[in-house]
């Protein structure tokens, strides 16, 4: 047993221990708070760990930025008249979401539930049946999170997106798409282009860019530039207080005004499908412009697309005004007749013989083998004699003749500033060649050099740029950012050379032996040359056979002093034998620069017309016939008969009013904004709608959309201001 001074000492070793351990644990203790202390007062200030920053982390972690792209508005394209021809607007594409773990905050079900009805809607609004639907809503695939409908689904309008909205459907949504809109269809659309969505690769971001045309011309200039605006909301969905929101406003793309004249363009577009219809060329191309300051007033080509629904655009992507060249054949001898009399080289009462003409062992032809036999070089150019052309052409040089084809353009762009714009050719080593460019043979051209060098002709001398835009506008305070007008490229002839040449271009036209008497029009003296080109086989040579040629007119009217230069191509139609090549192309010439010349008298009162009768009468009679006697006609349908017409036959009706003619099939509805109460009310009682109308004036608005299918009965709501 221990005694009592060995527990006195164990007891006090146990203190001294436990002392120990107590200021080792408090030392220990003070030193791990001394530490965690200074820590947190290093992150209290600094608020960093690690080079993180504590407050970027906690707001990341607790907020969310949004950033929303502020679309920008693409500029609008008016006519000359300010009436629109392409304008933005949206269209929505529809979805069903299937997957039945989607539902809201509130468990409320953002799926589609009942199939049936909904199918049953969708067949009511789109063009889709309820069975077809329903099979779409019910995959194969028995675990799909969405659904679409295919072209059905597509391009659906904001009136029609509202009324399926109202049915309250679950699991319906939209997505909604900037597209452009082309309210007149087929109306100079090459030169006008067309603006399709595409998607940003590396942004997601869609936008209308320009394919061709205008539109991809001046796409920088209609696009705008997009905005954006970001802003901070906490973990439930609400802005912060207190953040500043970051914004940057879409800047809308600016406004074009073009040089088109609707009235005329439109009469063109109807008297080409006539000549189209007739005898299906391989193309055509046609210009109206005003002589003296080269401004296009009317364009149009064949093959074309509608550009409201892009009809036919697979086979209409070149803009041939620019975009395409050809050998003009004996519209050129126009510039050979020039060139020969302003370098003094031409005696138009010499002879030469006729038929044929060798030029180093080459043989050059005339239309007519066997010719016309000695005759005057005047006489020669209205027969388009070729052997006459080949002489003038040795008489001048081939270096003189050469320098002329230059003055007047060819070989270079004319920097319309269209896309693709093409050079040209020019075959000219050997004596034959240079012979043959001078009756329009070896040489190519676009249709903008032509225009062109046909303004020295029709403008005294003065030859001017052809011009299709006239002005940009900004497109909120609709002020003038640039204007474009006449201007002279060059003179490459003399006034008094230009006056020879139109002499002779009437004795084409007045002449007995003249072989241009069809484009003769009552009441103005008509210039005029003919052009018959063989067509390139692709080769290196010439196609053979009856459909194998490039026929052709230019025109200028008032001869003494030209308002107006017409040219007209049309390649390898296929002649029936009723009709000759040249009375195919009067057919466009005559009535289409006669409204021109009409229009183009500001002092002229209104004129009267009696309505002629078209009822059961083919469309495309009907459109041309009501065109020509100057009416604004509205085609309702896409049948090929005319069922009924507005006003009737035998009213007497002022020229440029609107009319209407209803077809067999296909109706849907026109672009109204804009029309008259009187007109509204009109095409409502032809087609059996029922109009639901507020205020006076001219219609803003329109509860059906555009190209929208109708049928008597329905419902159309417009305001009038």
């Amino acid at each position: 047993m221990k005694d009592s001074s060995d527990r006195s000492a164990e007891k006090l070793n146990a203190r001294k221990s436990r002392k120990i351990v107590g200021i080792s644990l408090f030392l220990a203790f003070f030193l791990l708070f001394a530490f965690l202390g200074t820590r947190l007062l290093v992150i209290a200030v600094g608020k960093n760990v690690k080079n993180v920053n504590l407050n970027d982390r906690a707001e990341k972690l607790y907020t969310q930025t949004q950033t929303q792209t502020l679309k920008a508005r693409r500029g609008s394209i008016y006519d000359a008249n300010g009436n629109p021809i392409a304008e933005d607007t949206s269209t929505y594409s529809l979805y069903a979401v299937l997957d039945k773990s989607q539902r809201s905050l509130t468990g409320k079900p953002l799926y589609v539930v009942n199939k049936n009805k909904t199918a049953s809607v969708l067949a009511k609004y789109l063009p889709i049946t309820k069975k077809k639907a329903l099979k779409i809503l019910s995959p194969k695939n028995k675990h799909p999170f969405q659904v679409e409908f295919g072209s059905a689904g597509t391009n659906i309008s904001l009136l029609t997106k509202k009324k399926i909205e109202a049915k309250k459907l679950p699991g319906i949504d939209f997505v909604q798409k900037q597209a452009r809109l082309y309210p007149n269809g087929v109306f100079s659309s090459n030169l006008i282009g067309v603006a399709v969505s595409e998607t940003n690769k590396k942004t997601g971001a869609s936008n209308l860019v320009g394919q061709m045309g205008i539109e991809q011309a001046f796409n920088k200039t209609l696009s705008g530039r997009n905005g954006y605006k970001d802003a901070q909301y906490d973990v439930y969905g609400y802005k912060l207080p207190g953040k500043r929101q970051k914004e940057k406003p879409a800047k809308n793309g600016d406004n074009i005004y073009t040089t088109i004249d609707s009235r005329i363009q439109t009469l063109l577009e109807s008297e080409m499908n006539s000549v189209q219809s007739q005898v299906h060329p391989a193309g055509m191309n046609a210009v109206l412009m005003d002589a003296k300051t080269g401004k296009i007033v009317a364009a149009s080509q064949r093959p074309t697309f509608n550009a409201a629904t892009l009809s036919g655009i697979g086979s209409a992507w070149t803009n041939t005004l620019t975009a395409d060249t050809y050998e003009p054949g004996s519209t050129m001898k126009i510039f050979t007749m020039s060139a020969s009399i302003d370098s003094g080289h031409y005696n138009g009462n010499d002879t030469y013989e006729s038929g044929r003409y060798s030029i180093d062992g080459k043989i050059v032809p005339d239309w007519n083998p066997s010719g016309w036999g000695y005759i005057t070089y005047n006489k020669g150019f209205a027969l388009s004699s070729n052997v006459a052309m080949a002489h003038l052409e040795q008489q001048m040089g081939p270096k003189t003749w050469k320098k002329y084809i230059k003055r007047f353009g060819f070989l270079k762009s004319t920097n319309s500033g269209l896309p693709g714009e093409l050079s040209g050719k020019l075959q000219f080593t050997y004596p034959i060649e240079q012979a043959d460019s001078a009756f329009g043979q070896g040489i190519e051209v676009t249709t903008m050099q032509m225009m062109q060098a046909l303004t020295a002709v029709s403008n005294n001398g003065t030859m001017m740029k052809p011009y299709f835009i006239s002005k940009v506008t900004n497109s909120t305070n609709k002020k003038i950012i640039k204007k474009y007008g006449k201007q002279v490229v060059g003179h490459p002839i003399s006034a008094q050379t230009a006056k020879a040449v139109r002499k002779h271009m009437q004795d084409v036209v007045y002449k007995s032996y003249g072989i241009g008497a069809d484009y003769k029009i009552k009441g103005y003296r008509v210039a005029a040359k003919t052009g018959t080109a063989q067509v390139s086989n692709g080769s290196g040579g010439y196609a053979s056979g009856d459909d194998s040629y490039l026929y052709s007119v230019a025109g200028m009217v008032p001869a003494n002093n030209p308002r107006y230069v017409m040219f007209i191509t049309m390649k390898q139609p296929k002649l029936t034998g009723t009709k000759t090549a040249t009375q195919l192309l009067a057919e466009i010439f005559k009535p289409v620069i006669t409204r021109a010349l009409q229009n183009s008298n500001a002092k002229q009162t209104t004129v009267k017309r009696t309505m002629p009768s078209v009822a059961y009468q083919t469309t495309t009679y009907a459109k041309r016939i009501l065109n020509e006697k100057g009416f604004n006609v509205v085609t309702i349908g896409s049948g090929d008969t005319v069922l009924k017409q507005s006003p009737s036959a035998g009213k007497s009706v002022s020229e440029q009013k609107r009319v209407f003619i209803l077809t067999s099939k296909g109706w849907k509805m026109p672009r109204i904004i804009g029309w008259s109460k009187n007109d509204v009310e009109e095409f409502c009682s032809l087609t059996g709608l029922k109009l639901e109308s507020t205020g006076k004036g001219y219609a803003d608005s329109q509860s059906i959309s555009f190209e929208k299918s109708i049928s008597s009965g329905d419902t159309l709501k417009v305001n009038f201001e």
